[in-house]
């Protein structure tokens, strides 16, 4: 009985393991194309990991085994083939990394670029070769187009435009800078749904740079023979999503205040509930969920940065010679940017989600509690280190019975900061499926929905208010117990 119990188990354990893991890009075609793609095949949908570097790193590791892509982005940025190739190229090519491109999904989403159509009309501009003359044209652009190989190192070769390349801006948020006339042109995906929104006029490719980008599913090569059910229903999805379809999904969830679920219900004809409220958005579904996992990720990190700053501290303090090599190295730990370090720990790792995530908040957590403890042990006077001495104490117990002690206030107080900056920074790791508030933050950005940024942000806010505000009380009763011990 116990055997056939334990087997159960397994094959229950089995099962869970063996549900499809679809990973998506942050922007609000992808968010959706992902929830499309975990109901069609009953799997489980990561959103928003971020660009395609990082779905891509966590593709390979295996910590998803699908996605949707592009075949214009596989051509230029994963395989670097010229052109506009076929499927069969792409999968050559696509085979040296063990991944595999097909299902056609039905619809072209290529990049463009794009003005405010009156705009465009007074300075008579129709076409991309047409920039040339326009020198003080102001371009916001996003991250991702002015990195990629077919975005604006291309572009800006093919037509020999003149302006420089502008500092980065959030897609969701050049339609709002478009709109208030802090920018002129911007890049947009054809399947845009505020493209007619804003009015804007896309600007004829006439060198034809740009390629095809016809949407299908970028995936492991094992996942056929791996999850034969699973891809035989996505297969089901080839062909069945016109450009049509797609703008009024983007739509739904750009334009009428839909979830990326509710847009996502128009592919098989539900009908979901209409305009959110901002009460029911916050204390929606997900929210005790993302709590859990917003706690997880800072007091797992927290614990494992406090038992490792402490002696490193402690190391710093009391080895002169090392202090400089030990504060140096978590100071610069501090300086790198979360994304670049998410996306490193994921290849080293193999893995997305709360591992990577964990190590990198471990990290970042250090700098507060290594400096504070070793300011806190440095700053001990001389007399009260001679009295323990003259005591006859040995240097273990000076530093468990004396040193500790009247430190301990620096130390927690470096402690209380590093779990603060926690809080916060934890909202990144859903960029890389982590899970918390920051789910919420991240589609509220794909979508310039202030909503349901807001209805991210102000749990992640009040969780760091709360976490100081038990911190401050622990301090206080830390307080009260020394004067209550030493008299």
């Amino acid at each position: 009985m116990r055997w056939a119990l334990l087997l159960a188990m397994a094959a229950c354990a089995a099962h869970a393991e063996d549900a499809i893991r679809v990973g998506s890009k942050r922007f609000t075609e992808s968010y959706i194309l992902g929830e499309i793609l975990a109901r069609a095949a009953g799997g489980e949908h990561k959103p928003g990991l971020g660009n395609t570097g990082i779905v891509l790193s966590a593709l390979k590791a295996g910590a998803i085994d699908v996605y949707p892509e592009y075949t214009g982005t596989i051509a230029a940025e994963i395989v670097r083939l010229p052109g506009s190739p076929s499927l069969e190229p792409l999968n050559a090519a696509l085979a040296q990394q063990g991944l595999a491109a097909g299902i056609p999904l039905g619809f072209n989403n290529g990049y463009a670029l794009a003005m405010r159509e009156e705009r465009a009309q007074s300075l008579g501009i129709r076409q991309l070769s047409d920039l040339r003359s326009q020198r003080d044209l102001k371009f916001g652009l996003s991250q991702e187009f002015i990195g990629r190989a077919d975005g604006w190192p291309g572009l800006k070769r093919a037509y020999e435009l003149p302006q420089p390349t502008p500092s980065g801006l959030d897609h969701g948020l050049a339609y709002e800078a478009i709109a208030a006339g802090r920018i002129d042109v911007m890049d947009v995906y054809t399947t845009d749904a505020k493209i007619e929104r804003y009015q804007l006029r896309i600007l004829e490719d006439d060198r034809r740079f740009f390629p095809r980008y016809d949407a299908v599913l970028l995936y492991r090569t094992d996942l056929p023979a791996r999850l034969p059910q699973a891809f035989d229903r996505l297969k089901q999805l080839e062909g069945r999503i016109d450009e049509r379809l797609m703008r009024r999904m983007n739509a739904a969830a750009e334009l009428e205040g839909k979830s990326f679920a509710q847009a996502a219900a128009l592919f098989s004809g539900e009908v979901k509930a209409g305009r959110r409220q901002f009460w029911s958005t916050l204390f929606g579904p997900d929210f005790w969920r993302l709590t859990r996992e917003h706690l997880l990720l800072v007091l797992v990190s927290l614990a494992a940065s406090v038992a490792a700053g402490v002696p490193l501290g402690l190391a710093a303090a009391k080895l002169p010679r090392a202090a400089q090599a030990i504060l140096g190295i978590v100071g610069v730990i501090q300086t790198i940017p979360s994304l670049a370090l998410f996306a490193f720990l994921i290849a080293l790792v193999g893995t997305i989600g709360v591992v990577p995530a964990l190590i990198a908040l471990f990290l970042y957590a250090l700098l507060p509690i290594v400096r504070n403890t070793h300011a806190g042990i440095v700053g001990i006077g001389r007399g009260m280190r001679q009295a323990a001495m003259a005591l006859g104490l040995r240097p273990g117990q000076r530093l468990w019975l004396v040193e500790l002690p009247l430190a301990a206030p620096s130390i927690l107080a470096g402690i209380k900061t590093s779990a603060v900056i926690n809080v916060g920074t934890a909202t990144i790791a859903a960029f890389i499926g982590a899970g918390g508030y920051g789910e919420r933050i991240a589609a509220g950005l794909a979508l310039n929905d202030n909503m349901t940024l807001l209805a991210g942000a102000i749990p992640a806010a009040a969780l760091a208010l709360a976490v100081q505000a038990a911190f401050e009380l622990g301090e206080r009763r830390f307080a009260w117990l020394r004067r209550a011990s030493f008299g």
